[in-house]
């Protein structure tokens, strides 16, 4: 049991002050924890709350499981999501992850339907 402790501290009582630096390495380790980790993620969970609470009908969403539409309808903890003409899903506010900017999701439908067709819209353009 002798490499637990020094046997020189053993018999001498130990150093004073020995205490204060003992307890200096794990208080720097949670003040660097706290800003580093802790902070970073409360700001992050109290601007996604401040989100959630201002969405409103005609927003341009994207939702955490990457779907993107425009919300109908808003409730308390529920939002309707139209995707396309004819299709609208029920999710709740949490699920947002972001807020587009307006015209970004026509934007984006105009661009899918361009890519990889040809003169006859039948096909990819490269063959």
């Amino acid at each position: 049991m002798d490499f637990f402790i020094n046997d020189a501290l053993a018999q001498s009582g130990g150093q004073p002050g020995a205490g204060l630096t003992g307890l200096i390495f794990p208080i720097a380790l949670i003040v660097i924890f706290y800003f580093l980790l802790i902070r970073p993620q409360q700001k992050r969970a109290k601007e996604h709350k401040k989100l959630v609470q201002n969405l409103s009908k005609g927003d341009e969403i994207l939702t955490n499981g990457g779907l993107v539409g425009r919300i109908s309808d808003v409730g308390d903890t529920y939002a309707n999501v139209s995707l396309a003409e004819g299709v609208e899903v029920r999710l709740q506010k949490s699920a947002v992850a972001q807020v587009l900017p307006k015209g970004a999701m026509k934007a984006g439908l105009d661009k899918a339907d361009a890519g990889g067709k040809d003169d006859t819209g039948k096909g990819d353009a490269s063959k």
